[in-house]
This record gives C-alpha cells, structure tokens and sequence, in this order.
C-alpha cells in the first residue's frame, strides 16, 4: 500500500539551554511495510536541507532515519543501544552519537504519530537534547 500523505515535523533541540524549534508540514508519501511503515518526503529551505530526501523507515522497536541529496546520513534510532551516523553535509562530514531515550510509534494504514526523544553528541563532543515528532495523515492510494 503506497498513499500520498501529509508530513508534519516538529523538532525541538536544546543546546546549552537555547531552544531551538523547526516545524515544516510537507507532502510525501506513506508506505506499509510487512513489518512497519516508510513515510518519505521532501526537504525544503525552512529545515535548511532543500535538495535533499527524507525517508524514515518506521517499526515498534526501531527507526531508520535516511537522508540523500545535500546532506546524506542514516540515522538509527532504539532505545536497546546508542548508534554512530556519519552526517555529510554541504559544509563537510560529522559523526553523530545518538543515544536514544524515548521511542513512541502510533501507526496503522491512516498514518498516524511518532516522537523520538534522543541526545545526539557532535564529534563526541557537544551534546544536543532533541525531541523529534512526526504526524502523518494519510489521503489516497498511489497506483
């Protein structure tokens, strides 16, 4: 089942107690998996990746967060152990620890929610506090 959908992401990150808050609402496309669901959409100038493709590969224990284009990564993110992501940008190449610590999966065929809550180290150094929430709201089947 491949439906059109309506992406809306909000990220919340905190560093040395600044707040800083994205929210982007982007058409994309909502694909059930036999063990999950896949929900891909487009980067736009307000998140700062235009050019670039997000695919998010969605189950209960697990999320793969994939990027390709301006910026390419693939990200995982399970609260069993923290994961490493190489993070290549316009600007150069960064590791990226993710140490997951809330994982809330919501799905089913409509769409639906997710929200990862995670820490992420910079080069093993500066930490970053982010708190990742998507809604999906499907609209009809793609032939």
């Amino acid at each position: 089942m491949d439906k059109k959908a309506v992406i809306s992401i909000v990220s919340n990150a905190m560093l040395d107690e600044m707040e800083d808050a994205i929210e982007v609402v982007s058409p994309g496309r909502f694909i059930k998996l036999d063990n999950g669901y896949k929900a891909i959409y487009e980067e736009t100038e307000i998140s700062g990746m235009k050019g670039t493709t997000t695919t998010l590969t969605i189950n209960d224990k697990e999320v793969v967060l994939e990027r390709e284009g301006t910026t390419n990564t693939k990200m995982y993110f399970n609260k069993k152990e923290p994961s490493v992501a190489m993070y290549q940008t316009p600007y150069g190449l960064l590791e990226l620890g993710i140490y997951t610590k809330g994982l809330l999966v919501d799905m089913n065929e409509d769409g639906g929610k997710l929200e990862i809550n995670y820490a992420m180290t910079i080069a093993g150094d500066v930490s970053v506090d982010t708190n990742l929430s998507l809604k999906i709201k499907t609209q009809k089947t793609i032939n």
